[in-house]
């Protein structure tokens, strides 16, 4: 009786391999890995880690400004550096070229950070952007500030604030790097004299989300001008009312 074949342990082929030890790929486990070839990319993967890195840090702020876990000082301080951050590192053309906006970068990281995603669309604290709004527990926030508590200074400024900004939209400067600084004092300093919600106080904030909306040297159209001086004019006319 014929003893069958050995049976291969793999499929045979019409072809014979030797590997060629010569050909055969080296790895030092040891050496570290580099991500980038020059100083260049790298910088730009260590701004990409940097972004990354605020979004969920400010994400978590937000988390305990909401469960009132933190001092509002403490928290608009905060807040205020971590988008100063954030503007500052876009400021770089490559970067923002690579990062091409918040959602796109939120997708390809696959990030869920949608209270880091509200406060990076306003760029204000909520502390100044809402300073009238209930907060975790302190019902009385709407009214903790009056007129009473300001200041002949601070009240000074306000409307010192209010008037360079309608002058510069009557100088023509329409651009986002020109009105976003303005209109940020604005409501910063309204916000010291009083939180109350006056007439077309609103309108300020839209704006300003507008605002930081576009890019730095891009400029407000003719019918978007006018329309912000009338809101502007508006606003100070119902801030001026509060002093009353």
């Amino acid at each position: 009786m014929t003893a069958s074949p050995r049976q291969l342990p793999y499929a045979p082929t019409p072809y014979s391999y030797l590997p060629n030890s010569s050909l055969t790929a080296t790895i030092n486990l040891d050496e570290e890995v580099k991500l980038s070839a020059t100083a260049a990319e790298r910088d730009v993967h260590d701004s990409l880690a940097e972004i990354y890195s605020i979004i969920i840090t400010l994400d978590g702020l937000e988390k305990a400004y909401i469960r009132d876990s933190i001092p509002e000082s403490e928290y608009t301080d905060l807040c205020s550096r971590l988008l100063n951050q954030y503007k500052s590192i876009l400021k770089d053309e490559t970067i923002t070229r690579i990062f091409v906006d918040l959602e796109t970068f939120k997708k390809e990281w696959d990030m869920e950070c949608p209270r880091a995603t509200e406060r990076l669309r306003v760029n204000l604290p909520a502390t100044i952007a809402e300073p009238s709004a209930t907060h975790a527990g302190n019902p009385s926030n709407k009214t903790s500030q009056s007129r009473s508590s300001a200041t002949g200074s601070q009240i000074l400024l306000a409307t010192e604030n209010f008037i360079t900004f309608l002058d510069a939209l009557r100088l023509n400067m329409l651009s986002k790097d020109s009105l976003h600084p303005l209109l940020s004092e604005v409501i910063q300093s309204v916000n010291q004299v009083t939180t109350i919600d006056f007439d077309s106080r609103g309108k300020i904030i839209s704006w300003l989300i507008r605002l930081n909306g576009m890019k730095a040297t891009e400029e407000l159209g003719e019918e978007e001008a006018r329309q912000l001086a009338f809101d502007m004019e508006g606003a100070y006319a119902g801030f001026k009312a509060t002093l009353n």
